[in-house]
């Protein structure tokens, strides 16, 4: 980061604003704290106004954070219709609503978007819905300018640099602060990193992948084809993912994962198919998903492990209460379609939470009462038929294969939702994974053993 050009920046005598759009879950409301932090540390005035809504996980957010060189020039939180000076658009549905675009002035707003396709609440319908990447942009592009517009898929960049996509709204700040459109101190933004206290390595890298993506995107495309750089990505992935499966079950659990990843990689090797080992990293991400479903123990233990109060530290202010909709084995009951619903519980829960994520040693056990659903015994069930699927890929890896094999060790992707929903993209996917098997010679059985144990 020492040799890339620092931009010109600096406030004038007018407020700068720069509206920031993504949605709840993904750290849009961080991005404003660090923000205004950084223009405080740097002797400016900010502030900061979150529209959530009702954005819990997965809503819009839209955050207006207002910079100003005294204070005197800050008369109010929101930015008025038309004077945004940029707009860092985190997710490109919510970036191109009315309610973002009507703080944008033709030829004077500028944006900065990532491409990258986020989930809406339409995908609960339609996980293969199209969210019209094109047209989204192309109603941005109209509404600022075509010069005014640059784009960047930092959910891609986040994924193959660092492992994990949480880092890609701090990756595309640092993009943003890198083409001068972010008037604060790279100084003051690395020390409001370090103040956030929140993977702050991490994080600080993100930014300044950023920063090299806004000058020089063709030397981060050098960085993934490298092959020493691919395997250090590949074992950081590994070993987020082994430390993510520690906390979630202990270093037995997570020594599961690493034996499987130990097998593949050195087969992957052995067939010098792709020296970038795209099967490992498939493999990785989509055991590693199936090993760490979220089941009451680790919904549990997400809500009380402090991040979650941390969260509601930073959004909330005063006084607030905290209500859970939850649909609790024994309890929940069914409604006319006969599906669980969900009950409502007052933040009395938290206690009886911590509890049942210091329990988590259970999970798997005789005495694992929530094991003995028909759903947490196919997930269980889901992750031992993967780990024999690949063991029965790794002696056909090959160039010719690899496309097959591939899509076989990706197909936990499309499993997705809970209880009913999630029990239908099941059936889909083995589906698919016969059919996959067929195509690649395998014969079917290993994998399917347990369809006949569906509920």
């Amino acid at each position: 980061s020492a040799k890339l050009p620092l931009p010109e920046i600096g406030l004038t005598d007018a407020p700068y604003d720069i509206l920031v759009t993504g949605v709840g879950g993904t750290g849009v409301v961080t991005i404003g704290a660090l923000i205004t932090m950084a223009a405080h540390l740097d002797g400016h005035s900010a502030s900061v106004l979150d529209f959530m809504g009702f954005a819990q996980k997965g809503g819009a957010v839209l955050s207006f954070v207002r910079l100003a060189a005294s204070p005197d020039l800050l008369n109010q939180a929101r930015i008025d219709t038309q004077q945004a000076d940029m707009m860092l658009a985190c997710d490109m549905v919510v970036g191109a609503s009315e309610a973002a675009l009507q703080t944008v002035r033709h030829g004077r707003t500028r944006l900065v978007v990532n491409t990258h396709e986020i989930p809406t609440d339409v995908f609960v319908r339609n996980p293969d819905a199209s969210l019209h990447s094109a047209e989204l942009l192309e109603k941005m592009r109209f509404a600022a300018g075509a010069e005014q517009m640059q784009v960047c898929d930092a959910n891609t960049l986040a994924t193959r640099l660092l492992g994990d996509t949480v880092g890609t709204n701090i990756l595309l700040m640092g993009h943003a602060w890198q083409l001068g459109l972010i008037p604060i101190s790279l100084a003051a933004i690395e020390r409001a990193i370090e103040l956030n206290g929140v993977a702050v390595d991490m994080n600080r890298l993100a930014f300044h992948i950023g920063r090299l993506a806004a000058v020089d995107p063709a030397a981060l495309e050098k960085v993934g084809a490298d092959d020493t750089a691919s395997d250090d990505g590949l074992e950081a992935l590994i070993t987020f993912h082994a430390a993510r499966l520690t906390a979630y079950q202990d270093t037995a659990y997570a020594n599961r994962y690493r034996s499987l990843l130990e097998r593949v990689i050195k087969a992957e090797q052995a067939a010098a198919s792709d020296p970038a080992l795209p099967f490992a990293r498939a493999v990785a991400q989509n055991y590693a998903k199936l090993l760490a479903v979220k089941d009451e123990y680790e919904v549990a233990r997400l809500y009380t492990d402090g991040t979650f109060a941390k969260s509601l530290a930073s959004a909330f202010e005063g006084d607030y209460h905290i209500e859970f909709h939850l649909a609790p084995p024994l309890l929940a009951g069914v409604d006319a379609a006969g599906l669980p619903r969900k009950r409502r519980f007052g933040q009395w829960m938290l206690p009886t939470m911590r509890l049942l994520a210091a329990a988590k040693g259970l999970r798997g056990t005789v005495f694992d009462i929530f094991g003995y659903s028909a759903e947490r015994k196919l997930e269980r069930q889901l992750a031992k038929d993967y780990a024999t699927l690949i063991d029965a890929i790794l002696p056909l890896l090959g160039k010719q294969t690899m496309p097959t094999l591939l899509e076989l060790a990706e197909l936990p992707q499309q499993i997705r939702g809970y209880g009913h929903v999630k029990l239908a993209s099941i059936e889909q996917t083995r589906k698919r994974e016969v059919e996959l098997r067929n195509q690649a010679g395998l014969m079917v059985g290993i994998a399917t053993a347990s369809a006949s144990q569906q509920p």
